[in-house]
């Protein structure tokens, strides 16, 4: 299974779990890279996650470790997940 085919963190809906298996590059936003941003914050490979909320079509509050963390979609859309 190739990583494009895995699902990612912003399909995943309030209450789900998953766990991290890949980041894709992302654009430059602000000048951040936004992909070092999210393994900076938690989000890398092996990593269990949980959405905690989503706001319609705004952010989502996600639990990693145990931190808690908003995520805009198209950020959230760079984790490719393995859902529980």
């Amino acid at each position: 299974m190739t990583h494009a085919a895995l699902p990612t963190l912003d399909s995943l809906k309030t209450g789900q779990s998953a766990t991290v298996v890949h980041l894709a590059s992302g654009a430059q936003e602000g000048g951040i890279d936004v992909q070092r941003r999210l393994m900076e914050l938690g989000f890398v490979p092996g990593e269990r996650i949980r959405v905690l909320k989503r706001v319609m079509g705004g952010p989502l509050a996600v639990k990693v470790g145990e931190s808690t963390f908003a995520l805009r979609r198209f950020e959230a859309a760079l984790v490719s997940i393995q859902a529980d």
